[in-house]
């Protein structure tokens, strides 16, 4: 008789008693979890699985469908997979890849074997036709434990190299791959089940490739508006040119990179790559006679703290005297702080700024008079003095804050006062054709060491705020990023293998009796793909620094 085991099913709080080696598939029927849409996933004992994960001792499980945000990216990566069974079906002897999120979906590129890209709108049509196809066929997903090795020849024989070099280079004994319908493919996290159920999707034309549009965790039901995003377009465009002509457009690039010894003149590149581009935006803001104020936004760890310093040294490069006001400054008192939907303190929120007071500031600045700029004491939640400027003819204003692009900011200022900029860590390599880099991971891992280093919050702490985090840069930045003048890429080709370093100790500490458990235990698979690299190289006014430590900037 097969031994029975308990399960506690926390989305209704049923206990089952489960057959040992049961897939968690089959467990789903028996506790009907209530949802909406089918099961994509698992969480049991703080840990993800998938639902062919066998039970195997007592546990607690929670089911979940792409309404939460672990379903959504299976569903995400179970698309690309499908993607790429059209693709080997309608056009076998080309490389599809899956390059950059924008316009709330994925931008890809369907290129020959000399990397040229052959997309045409009736390629587009026909490959979303044949995606359908697969999805109506309802193909199982498999998930299957190989020798390393046996993994690699398959993927050497569908001509895959950079998975190939990326598994060689993790010396592993055994590796996972995934099975639909005789293709092999390695999507570095779990799928659903079958293609049935991945049937809200488009594919459009997109600049010179296709977006692949999806739905929402709001919206499960239809794929999310396209929002026009040209000039993230054209910066992300920008730095896919430097990592193709520096040959490092992967992890196994960058990683064989270290291998070599030759990581030292990556760094410097890198390093100077991202001085040009300061020089150049400081060149065009000089250029640009009538400008008197200077606004930088982005997200969370985007590096602007010590953009707006490395900026401000090249404007006195170009003869302009910058004076630094931070928009942290102008926070209301805590007590006139507005709250969210929860009840708590909406930091973020626009109207926690005193916009009145600033505006008066500028005007008077402009008007030739001398202000009093606050300071605001976190600790006690109130403004307190701060030093007493005035501007001068020679001097141009930069303002850092996540609302600096908002127009509702400086409706008093008059636009040709303004130039406005952009920065993000947007990820410049792939961990393969198949498999892109969050930018949002590579920001969370800047926070997390950050925070750490300089705040004294350990990991736990930085990814329970991390959901308040993202949701404040969805409603109070990113609707704002296409309003810059120009856009700046704080992302770096090495950091990733940097972070490595000091961000694992740090998220090992989080405890497996938390819900955080499990997207600290995704960040430690996702580290794991790069080699490591000490910052010994590191220019001290890099980026990098403002999070690691060692930063020759005041903070």
């Amino acid at each position: 008789m097969v031994p029975q085991i308990k399960v506690k099913c926390l989305n209704n709080g049923e206990i089952l008693s489960v057959p040992l080696g049961d897939h968690l598939s089959k467990a789903a029927e028996f506790a009907k979890p209530d949802l909406k849409y089918p099961v994509i996933g698992a969480i049991v004992n703080n840990t993800l699985k998938e639902l062919s994960s066998p039970v195997i001792s007592e546990c607690e499980v929670e089911f979940f469908d792409r309404t939460n945000s672990n379903g959504l990216s299976a569903y995400v990566r179970s698309l690309i997979f499908v993607m790429c069974k059209a693709v080997i079906d309608l056009y076998p002897d080309t490389k599809l890849y899956i390059l950059h999120a924008i316009s709330k979906g994925y931008y890809c590129e369907l290129r020959d074997l000399n990397e040229k890209n052959i997309l045409t709108p009736q390629g587009i049509i026909d490959l979303k036709a044949k995606m359908e196809e697969v999805i109506r066929e309802d193909i199982p997903i498999t998930r299957h434990k190989l020798k390393t090795e046996e993994a690699i020849s398959l993927f050497v024989a569908q001509g895959l190299d950079d998975k190939e070099l990326i598994l060689r280079q993790r010396k592993r004994i055994y590796t996972s791959v995934y099975k639909m319908d005789g293709i092999v493919n390695y999507l570095y996290g779990f799928l659903a089940p079958s293609t049935g159920s991945l049937n809200v999707f488009n594919l459009v034309e997109y600049f010179d490739g296709m977006l692949l549009q999806i739905p929402s965790t709001a919206q499960p039901d239809r794929i999310v508006e396209q929002t026009p995003q040209k000039k993230l377009f054209d910066v992300i465009n920008e730095h896919s040119r430097w990592v193709k002509l520096l040959g490092v457009e992967n992890v196994g690039k960058l990683n064989q990179q270290i291998l070599d010894k030759k990581e030292g003149n990556l760094i410097k590149i890198a390093e100077a790559l991202h001085e040009k581009k300061v020089a150049y935006i400081a060149d065009k803001i000089a250029d640009k006679k009538d400008v008197k104020l200077v606004f930088i936004s982005g997200p969370s760890s985007s590096g602007k703290t010590t953009f707006s310093k490395r900026l401000s040294i090249q404007l006195q490069v170009a003869g302009l005297k910058p004076l630094i006001i931070s928009l942290d400054d102008y926070f209301v008192n805590r007590e006139f702080t507005p709250r969210d939907s929860s009840g708590d303190y909406d930091f973020e929120a626009i109207e926690a700024i005193d916009i009145k007071l600033f505006n008066e500031h500028l005007l008077k600045l402009f008007a030739g008079e001398e202000v009093e700029i606050p300071r605001f004491d976190f600790t006690t939640g109130s403004r307190l003095p701060g030093p007493r400027i005035n501007c001068e003819s020679d001097n141009i204003i930069i303002v850092e804050g996540i609302h600096a692009l908002n127009p509702n900011l400086t409706l008093l200022i008059e636009n040709n006062l303004k130039f406005k900029i952009y920065v993000s860590a947007l990820t410049q390599i792939s961990i393969d054709r198949h498999n892109r880099i969050p930018t949002t991971d590579n920001r969370l891992l800047r926070r997390i060491v950050r925070d750490f280093n300089y705040r004294g919050h350990t990991a736990l702490a930085t990814l329970k705020r991390w959901p308040s985090v993202r949701a404040g840069e969805e409603k109070n930045i990113f609707p704002y990023q296409e309003e810059a003048d120009i856009m700046f890429n704080s992302a770096l080709l090495y950091e990733f293998s940097v972070l490595k370093h000091f961000a694992e100790p740090i998220i090992n500490e989080v405890p497996e009796n938390t819900k955080e458990y499990a997207e600290a235990m995704r960040l430690l698979k996702f580290l794991s793909f790069f080699l490591p690299i000490i910052d010994e190289d590191i220019s001290n006014t890099s980026i990098i620094k403002e999070f690691i430590g060692g930063s020759s900037f005041e903070y």
